[in-house]
């Protein structure tokens, strides 16, 4: 057993314990002065030091200060350690299982079943029935740093396809229950009808801390109908799922036939809008496309028809488009680029106009010669501040990506013209030589909430000045 001043003493001190575990330097100095350490902080401890339970003060495991015996209830299944336990704490019906070994306990809640992903965070506050169906999410289980969700409910409307991409959701609390005039139905619910598992009460900022500081984890979150969970087995799995390096999603999620699009953007007491008078031809190649860009085309004036992740540059073309567009996506843009990116070559030998976002940004990079390469952390949320270079107007953007362009492998003929004001990566490209350009954020998401759609607009110029000439 540990004294909390060993304890803190591990982990560089009073300062660099407070750093790490995301608490204030007052809560570290009542640790001590109580020579205890509140179950609360008990799962970031263990996490951050690779201690065991049997090593915090005995005070501490049994929910008391040292000296302490008055008998403690349960806690909370959000303030159980990480441990390797098969036997799940009072309360505790689900757990989020990492491929080190570690667990989270907590309420489970959607679908009972068991799912493998890559773990991630997302720091939207609203939205989180887009960001589920946002098919740029799959293969991937979502931490929301906002603790309050269900509140919205769910509705057929506030979705990005058919049905939700992510593997999982971790939310700190239970689900809220709907109170918002357009919700039909508990989040709960919704998540069960499409067969996705939830969890709840467990700690999110040690979670998120965690993938912040080493990366996207893999992991397991089970919520099994007999409540049994065989933690080895579970960390085997996640173990054995090979990540998103070098996967191809986008022929998972992309639509199997080719098919039109004029709904056009909602408006309040008016729902969507159809496009009846367009005046170009749009074909938008789908990697995972969010049904809000088809709308914003739409709502440009566009006649979309929409195409298969693995469309050629033949049968893009055979649609006599005005301009193609690029559609995001989930996955290693390295691997669909096996297919996409010659096909994306053809149309840009014809000096068509090229629009792209999110994967279609890295695939236009890749065409035009430049590579990719995976983040430590990614970017997930709405509230992203991105730099235009020519003038420098700084846009609040939404994105969701784990992969970026490496602006060292830019050829000459491709400009930099946006970049990341939280890590500096790779925002926005354009061909000096051509109709192209592309960003990795969202500009068909209303963080802004409309700071990024001129980009809409720029593709349909690219198009009248063609045309014109």
């Amino acid at each position: 057993m540990r004294t909390v001043e060993e304890i803190i003493a591990q982990m560089g001190g009073p300062e660099a314990a407070a750093q790490r575990l995301g608490i204030g330097t007052e809560a570290v100095r009542k640790w001590r002065q109580a020579r205890a350490v509140p179950a609360k902080h008990w799962s970031a401890i263990l996490a951050a030091t690779g201690l065991s339970l049997t090593d915090l003060p005995q005070g501490a495991s049994q929910g008391a200060s040292q000296g302490d015996s008055t008998p403690r209830p349960a806690p909370h299944p959000e303030t159980r350690p990480v441990s390797q336990t098969d036997t799940p704490p009072t309360g505790a019906t689900a757990a989020l299982v990492l491929a080190d070994g570690s667990v989270f306990w907590g309420r489970g809640f959607g679908a009972q079943t068991t799912t493998v992903a890559e773990i991630c965070f997302n720091t939207s506050m609203t939205g989180y029935q887009e960001v589920l169906t946002d098919p740029s999410y799959a293969g991937q289980t979502i931490c929301f740093t906002f603790p309050h969700i269900g509140n919205v409910g769910a509705n057929a409307e506030d979705i990005e396809a058919i049905t939700p991409a992510a593997r999982g959701l971790i939310v700190k609390q239970d689900l809220t229950e709907p109170s918002n005039y357009r919700a039909t139905r508990h989040l709960d619910d919704w998540l069960k009808s499409h067969g996705v598992p939830g969890i709840a009460c467990i700690d999110t900022r040690a979670l998120t801390i965690r993938i912040r500081d080493g990366g996207a984890p893999n992991g397991v979150l089970a919520h099994p109908v007999d409540g049994r969970f065989d933690i080895p087995a579970l960390v085997a799995q996640a173990k054995g799922w090979p990540g998103l390096v070098g996967m191809d999603l986008a022929k998972e999620v992309s639509t199997r036939q080719s098919y039109s699009w004029d709904e056009a953007e909602w408006a309040w007491g008016q729902g969507y809008a159809t496009q009846s008078a367009p005046r170009f031809k749009v074909v938008a190649v789908d990697y995972g496309a969010k049904r809000n860009i088809l709308r914003c085309l739409a709502a440009a004036g566009c006649a979309v028809t929409v195409v298969p992740a693995t469309a050629t540059a033949e049968d893009i073309l055979a649609h006599k488009p005005d301009g193609v567009f690029l559609s995001n996506g989930p996955g290693d843009p390295a691997a669909t680029g096996a297919y996409a990116v010659p096909a994306i070559r053809g149309v840009l030998e014809t000096g068509l106009p090229v629009f792209g976002i999110c994967l279609g940004h890295q695939l236009l990079a890749l065409a035009l010669g430049a590579r990719t390469y995976k983040l430590d952390r990614g970017h997930r949320g709405a509230n992203q501040p991105v730099k235009e270079l020519a003038t420098g107007k700084v846009e609040i953007t939404s994105q969701n990506h784990g992969f970026a362009v490496d602006e060292a492998s830019l050829p000459d003929g491709v400009t930099v013209t946006h970049r990341s004001l939280f890590d500096g990566s790779n925002e926005g490209i354009a061909s000096s030589t051509r109709p192209a350009f592309s960003v990795q954020y969202h500009p068909e998401a209303s963080p802004g909430p409309t700071d990024s759609h001129h980009l809409f607009q720029r593709f349909v110029g690219m198009i009248e000045t063609r045309k014109a000439g």
